[in-house]
């Protein structure tokens, strides 16, 4: 049950403070407050709302507003192209901001976005009277500082969590009960090929390690090779289900952080609710605002920072797209590039890009230029290791020649030839073949 001193309304009640131009922001991943969308969307319908702002990183469940249906009711302008936008984002029905994730607060709190109402879940108040964001603090805390209306879905599904998550209820101007579980992730054992990577990714991880990895096949194969590790950390964007038997194991102990000894840093979460159980009244877990997770600087005041990424294509010199494919965006910068510049310059860190060496259509990732349209999003001077399922390779401090060499050394066999012979029409009669 609720304080009896907090009063709620119901989402419909709730939403009717926003209006026609208004920019809202919705929490994010799994605390998505479907409810108030929801009822956000009947006013859409109703005609009662024109040229509405939607902002977030992607979210879990359904997004209803960006649909064609609400076309010049409700604009979605994400900060990441998360899957239940992605069609509608690239049809023109949604629209993306380029930004690093580090950033994203940073819209809000210096007034490049105006936020006018915030709508957030968060758990039951405490007896200080105050409640948590749970799992999502990322951009949503810079929302809640600087919005005119937030509105909250008091849900007692979402995990207490401490850290910047927790925020007093004099900042909430509306209150809507809501029982509404959390948004699971749902997982893939890894392949043989995510395997091989994980292998080879694990291979580089030394004792000590501060770790940062995202969500997937290739961070779960990376951390099932972890077991006989020792004192790793976690300072990360976001976690999921993979560290939780490592930290069982004590594995994961943070000993050897240089900052937070002892604790797991995270911004937001996405799993199965074991993760969302783990962390609740958790002070073990650290829930913290997107600009101290993901800023390079903070990063790497850690010892051994080993920051794991994907993409999605990469060219002979070591340019990175993760972001689109060709034209057509697929998923947003994130925070790649805040945790490859940040392990970059931790003492003992190494900033990694993984991903298998070809497409599910066999075509090969590694390419001599990158598709017409494909965004840079870790450039060329800020890659070090790169991985595939055959092998691990150090792009830092080579040569364009010594560069295509290794990359190609790691290339599928069907297409080394092809990718050699493409290097020496680059670079001329001073590149040395490898076939």
């Amino acid at each position: 049950m609720l304080n009896k001193t907090i009063k709620t309304v119901s989402p419909q009640e709730a939403v009717k403070v926003i209006k026609s131009g208004d920019h809202v922001h919705l929490s994010s991943v799994a605390s998505a407050p479907h409810c108030l969308i929801n009822a956000m969307c009947e006013r859409g319908r109703a005609g009662e709302l024109k040229n509405v702002h939607i902002h977030h990183l992607h979210t879990e469940g359904p997004a209803p507003y960006a649909e064609p249906e609400f076309e010049g009711i409700f604009q979605m302008d994400s900060f990441f192209v998360g899957a239940n936008v992605r069609k509608s984002t690239q049809a023109g029905y949604a629209d993306y901001i380029p930004i690093f994730l580090s950033e994203t607060q940073k819209l809000y709190r210096d007034g490049y976005i105006k936020c006018n109402v915030a709508m957030i879940q968060v758990c039951p108040p405490d007896e200080h009277g105050f409640v948590s964001l749970g799992t999502s603090v990322d951009a949503t805390l810079a929302a809640v500082e600087t919005a005119d209306y937030v509105i909250a879905v008091v849900n007692p599904n979402v995990p207490r969590s401490f850290g910047d998550a927790l925020i007093p209820l004099s900042m909430i101007d509306i209150f809507v009960e809501g029982n509404e579980p959390l948004e699971p992730a749902h997982f893939t054992q890894p392949d043989e090929i995510e395997t091989a990577i994980g292998k080879h990714c694990a291979a580089l991880i030394e004792d000590g390690a501060t770790l940062q990895m995202g969500i997937g096949a290739i961070p779960n194969a990376v951390l099932a090779q972890l077991g006989n590790h020792k004192n790793l950390g976690i300072h990360t964007e976001m976690f999921a289900d993979g560290v939780l038997p490592l930290v069982e194991k004590g594995v994961i102990n943070g000993a050897c952080k240089g900052i937070d000894k002892g604790k797991m840093v995270s911004t937001f979460l996405m799993g199965s609710q074991k993760v969302y159980d783990f962390i609740h009244n958790n002070p073990l877990v650290l829930m913290m605002d997107v600009g101290y997770t993901n800023d390079p600087f903070i990063i790497a005041k850690n010892p051994r920072v080993t920051a794991i990424n994907s993409a999605l294509q990469v060219d002979l010199t070591g340019q990175v797209c993760a972001d689109s494919l060709g034209t057509k965006f697929f998923s947003g910068v994130g925070g790649q590039v805040d945790f490859i510049y940040g392990a970059s310059r931790s003492i003992g860190g190494k900033a990694i890009i993984a991903m298998p060496s070809v497409t599910n259509r066999g075509v090969s990732k590694i390419a001599p230029t990158l598709n017409d349209g494909a965004g840079v999003v870790t450039t060329r001077n800020h890659i070090h290791w790169f991985v595939t399922e055959y092998g691990a390779v150090n792009l830092y401090g080579k040569t364009l020649q010594e560069r295509a060499r290794l990359l190609i050394s790691v290339a599928h066999p069907d297409h080394r030839e092809a990718l050699d012979k493409a290097a020496f029409e680059r670079y001329g009669s001073h590149y040395k073949f490898m076939f």
